[in-house]
């Protein structure tokens, strides 16, 4: 059904005038829901935080196996002595970590501070 033209005269009908009602308010209808979807924000930023997430995901994986990669090929080329004291500092740092991460906050705030200083 294609919409009269403007120039076109209007029928005094009074079914025909119903009839193109009822049509406009179906095509008004179909627009309306269609700009609703799009105006939806919270949900077209829910499917984008969606989207990046799982890209994020994917790169942290490849991320992290590239360094599994990368450890076990240093490892394997490390002579037996070194190998097994770097394995009792990681252990030793794991078991500190606490205590490693107050002293590096505690530095940065130094470093801030003095930077900060000779500036002003």
């Amino acid at each position: 059904m294609t919409q009269p033209s403007h120039d076109a005269p209007a029928s005094n009908d009074p079914e025909d005038l119903r009839a193109q009602v009822e049509h406009s308010r179906e095509e008004l209808g179909q627009t309306v829901a269609a700009l609703a979807a799009k105006a939806d924000v919270k949900a077209r930023a829910q499917e984008k935080a969606t989207a990046v997430k799982e890209q994020v995901d994917a790169k942290t994986g490849e991320i992290r196996e590239g360094a599994t990669r990368t450890v076990r090929k240093v490892r394997d080329r490390l002579p037996e002595p070194v190998r097994g004291k770097a394995s009792r500092a990681g252990q030793a740092a794991r078991g500190k970590r606490g205590a490693l991460l107050v002293a590096g906050t505690g530095l940065v705030g130094v470093v801030w501070l003095a930077c900060r200083r000779r500036r002003g």
